[in-house]
């Protein structure tokens, strides 16, 4: 048995081949994209919202994409606790529509990074991060200029007491302060879950991380607990 993934395509979107290349070629699983102008999922059992620039950000970050066709099925599918991931652009653009809480805001120095940062991994009870330790150390790229994660007080402290923060950039050595923060996020949280934890949001890239040749494997480690939370087998 298999699953089949949707990489929903929006206009602006440069990370959906990376996605669909991982969950074919990395996971053996099927995988089809979805343009966003489409609504029918049917079929599907776990959607990627990849990273990218969705109608140019014109606006700001995910604003325009929030409006596009799929996202009232997007919705819909969230709603019945299917899993979704958004990557970079997904990430705004799940918080633009309400499946997420938050907003994304342009980094703090103003600056674009394409670099590596390192994570701790701080709930490892979720769907997407079951496969690793609760404060696994792990490293995964990040490129984005509006990565900043912002809350309001009230958000912040339920998105904290409802254990929704799945992932923090931290040091090599796990310490977490803004010294190692990248874009200025509060708390510095790279990556959270919505209460009911079907719906995961993060800016690093995990689907450029499968592959040894491009410097690490960390990434693996969403896509493969989706698939165990699943109970698919991954074929050799």
């Amino acid at each position: 048995m298999t699953l089949k993934f949707g990489v929903v395509v929006f206009p602006g979107t440069w990370s959906d081949q990376d996605c669909h290349y991982v969950i074919k070629n990395q996971f053996k699983q099927r995988v089809e994209y979805i343009w966003h102008k489409d609504t029918d999922l049917s079929g599907i059992d776990c959607l990627i919202l990849p990273g990218g620039f969705s109608y140019g950000d014109f606006l700001r970050c995910g604003a325009l994409a929030r409006f596009s066709p799929i996202m009232k099925s997007v919705i819909s599918f969230a709603s019945q606790g299917k899993p979704v991931i958004g990557i970079c652009n997904g990430f705004q653009i799940l918080c633009e529509s309400g499946l997420l809480p938050g907003v994304l805001t342009r980094n703090h120095d103003l600056k674009f990074k394409c670099e590596w940062v390192h994570l701790k991994v701080v709930n490892n009870n979720t769907i997407f991060t079951s496969k690793t330790e609760k404060d696994k150390l792990i490293r995964m790229p990040i490129s984005h200029g509006e990565g900043n994660f912002y809350a309001d007080e009230k958000s912040l402290l339920d998105i904290e007491r409802n254990n929704q923060v799945v992932l923090r950039y931290s040091s090599i050595n796990g310490s977490l302060n803004m010294k190692y923060n990248p874009n200025g996020s509060v708390n510095n949280i790279a990556g959270i879950v919505n209460i009911e934890g079907n719906v995961l949001g993060m800016m690093p890239h995990p689907e450029r991380n499968c592959e040894s040749l491009l410097g690490g494997t960390d990434g693996k480690i969403i896509f493969q607990s989706v698939l165990d939370a699943l109970n698919i087998v991954v074929p050799a």
